[in-house]
């Protein structure tokens, strides 16, 4: 149940997306939407910045990757994991410097129990966009069903502290802190 409440969540901010220009994580605007994200306090403006941010992070910047990306994320929704896996393998072949592609891979491959290889795709996303909380927020919920608490905890901190407008994160290092008995890392 709670990987399918993360995979709607995910697929409904691709949905979100209208037709963009090329974008991507190389795109220069993402540092100062960062830097307003962190600075906001209007949670309203924050839920807003993360919108657009995921926007630019899900443009490919050429239309075969773009393609393969819309076949990959419809074929997860369809809970065809085997056909996303192939158009998600494609899409990391022809972008590897693509940060979303590896990320959506990532997030197949946890659904698919695959937490090793989704582990390893979250690292390669970081290595492209080391801002990227939606990554670093997967990393937590593997950590967490592998029972590794205290390193969960801190993949989340890290998500919260680019993006502290995400409120799972926030309700999972909540949880987390009370299971660890409120100690700090």
């Amino acid at each position: 149940m709670h990987r399918l409440r993360t995979l709607t969540l995910l697929l409904g901010l691709v949905a979100a997306v209208p037709g963009l220009a090329w974008a991507d994580q190389t795109d220069k605007a993402l540092d100062g939407l960062f830097a307003e994200l962190k600075a906001t306090t209007d949670a309203g403006r924050g839920k807003a910045l993360t919108r657009r941010i995921w926007e630019i992070w899900l443009e490919p910047r050429n239309a075969k990757a773009k393609a393969l990306l819309a076949k990959g994320v419809e074929a997860m929704s369809e809970e065809d994991y085997d056909a996303a896996l192939r158009e998600f393998d494609k899409l990391v072949v022809l972008a590897p410097n693509f940060a979303e592609g590896w990320n959506r891979r990532a997030t197949l491959r946890y659904l698919m129990d695959d937490l090793d290889g989704s582990v390893s795709d979250i690292e390669r996303t970081l290595a492209l966009e080391p801002r990227h909380f939606g990554a670093l927020s997967g990393l937590g919920l593997i950590y967490m069903q592998l029972g590794k608490d205290e390193a969960a905890l801190k993949a989340f901190r890290r998500a919260l502290e680019i993006d502290p407008y995400l409120a799972d994160v926030k309700a999972h290092i909540k949880k987390l802190e009370q299971e660890l008995g409120g100690q700090a890392l």
